[in-house]
């Protein structure tokens, strides 16, 4: 359990200072969403290729409109 807790420690030490504790709860998925992104790949030695599969997947993927982040947070 000692881990959850420390994942629930930086995603609130996250929120408050990236976001500066202002998240509202409809756009919440979508930051915890890029937490996990983050935090998935903090150890990773391969940076620039992470990076640049990233930017593939920029590429080929649509763009999230507002609307699609408030409508997705409404259906969970």
């Amino acid at each position: 359990m000692a881990g959850v807790h420390r994942v629930a420690s930086l995603v609130k030490r996250w929120i408050l200072g990236t976001h500066h504790g202002s998240v509202q709860p409809e756009h919440l998925d979508a930051y915890l969403d890029e937490f996990v992104f983050r935090f998935n790949r903090r150890t990773s030695g391969s940076r620039g290729l992470l990076f640049y599969r990233l930017l593939q997947q920029a590429v080929v993927t649509g763009p999230v409109t507002y609307a699609d982040v408030v409508h997705r947070a409404e259906t969970v």
